[in-house]
């Protein structure tokens, strides 16, 4: 079955069976691991011709691999992008997306809520670069608009956002950037392709910590950046090449292994999410739910828009402070306390503390973190047996 034929099917299918077929050279149904360093050239003239991108091929795996490019392919046709770039992080990604784009003296527009990692890369690291980061209040594209300079190049959106699962308008505040000569990248970790393809709401990049739910199993490290083919061509042929976050064949194949049970696992972690959220919402000892699923999120209706589905992250905040966040997280006994999210197993956290440390208590008050704030990522286990480790958790409360 051809690209275009394939198209038409569903993101089940085209999941499972990928946008490529068998592998070319071997017809081996899933990409082997060309666990390689480097690639021989026929002769001389190969290999000028491919160090002068005269002719595709493959140098050296910090500059391209063939796992590497079966997983760009299958991300760029999931997101409906033009091309798609692999590397070793979510954080490498993001630092590669903002290099490509972002020049020293110039400034990028974020929304203020981000994962604690991006949110120290915006405050301590691009300044000593000479690019000024301006976080503003995103769920009013407004906002987006008084931030604008004439230096601002870049509007970076994480939605929902980690850890208060805020919505932002992708197509509101892609208009916004747009009409100010600047380009959107949407961190779009949290719903997947499988609920959310921001592409397709006028954002120019899409990002993704791959480690969460393209991976899924909680056993390696990846980003990818989504975009069009002169985004892409400039990342990987200038920053790739230069700072060298290569991801490797083995961390590939892993991701491509993920992809194909995405559908299944996103509408389990959907479902799972759903049942809990609402446990907790009616639960005495615990203050309020974020999820964007709940009628009472504050952008409900932008997220039924926007998203196909609610994804698998709820956030909630417990009556009595940290003191009784911290007595929670620590009677779980099936849920995992752990950071990161999109495995298969249900973790938790507390993101004042945790992940979300990088902020000021200023910024936290802001961005509306409180001390009694648990972040859930929801498995893909029987939401019985995790409703009922809640239940008695909350009872140490």
């Amino acid at each position: 079955m051809d690209r275009e034929e394939l198209k038409e099917k569903h993101f089940a299918t085209i999941c499972v069976h990928g946008s490529g077929g068998p592998d070319p050279v071997t017809r081996a149904i899933n990409t082997p691991i060309y666990q390689s360093s480097t690639f021989a050239f026929l002769n001389a003239k190969e290999g000028a011709q491919l160090f002068a991108g005269e002719k595709e091929g493959y140098i050296y795996t910090r500059l391209g691999n063939p796992t590497q490019a079966a997983l760009e392919r299958e991300m760029a046709f999931l997101e409906g992008g033009e091309k798609a770039l692999a590397l070793s992080s979510g954080m490498a990604a993001a630092v590669t997306a903002i290099l490509a784009l972002v020049k020293t003296g110039e400034s990028i527009v974020a929304s203020n809520t981000l994962y604690g990692g991006t949110h120290k890369l915006f405050r301590e690291l691009m300044p000593r670069l000479g690019i000024e980061v301006i976080e503003v209040d995103a769920t009013d594209p407004a906002n987006i608009d008084k931030a604008m300079r004439k230096d601002t190049r870049l509007v970076y959106l994480e939605t929902p956002a980690n850890p208060t699962l805020t919505i932002v308008d992708i197509a509101a505040c892609s208009e916004v950037a747009h009409r100010h000569g600047a380009k959107v990248i949407v961190d779009n970790t949290f719903a997947t392709p499988y609920f959310q393809r921001p592409l397709e709401l006028g954002a120019d990049i899409v990002l993704h910590s791959a480690t969460k739910y393209i991976g899924g199993h909680g056993d390696t490290i990846g980003g990818i950046l989504i975009g069009d083919a002169e985004f892409i061509d400039v990342a990987r042929g200038e920053i790739l090449r230069d700072l060298g976050g290569c991801i490797s064949p083995f961390n590939a194949w892993l991701l491509l292994r993920g992809l194909k049970t995405l559908p299944v696992r996103m509408e389990r972690h959907a479902f799972n999410a759903m049942r809990i959220a609402k446990y907790l919402a009616f639960h005495p000892k615990v203050q309020r739910v974020w999820y964007p699923g709940l009628t009472t999120h504050p952008q409900h209706e932008l997220a039924k828009k926007q998203m196909s589905g609610f994804g698998g992250m709820i956030t909630f905040e417990v009556k009595g402070g940290r003191e009784a966040a911290v007595k929670l997280l620590d009677s779980v006994k099936l849920i995992t306390l752990a950071v990161s999210l999109g495995d298969v197993d249900t973790l938790i956290e507390h993101p004042a503390s945790m992940t979300h440390s990088t902020y000021s208590p200023e910024e936290l008050a802001e961005c509306g973190i409180t001390e009694g704030m648990i972040r859930l990522s929801v498995g893909i286990e029987h939401v019985n047996d995790l409703i009922d480790d809640l239940s008695q958790a909350l009872r140490q409360i």
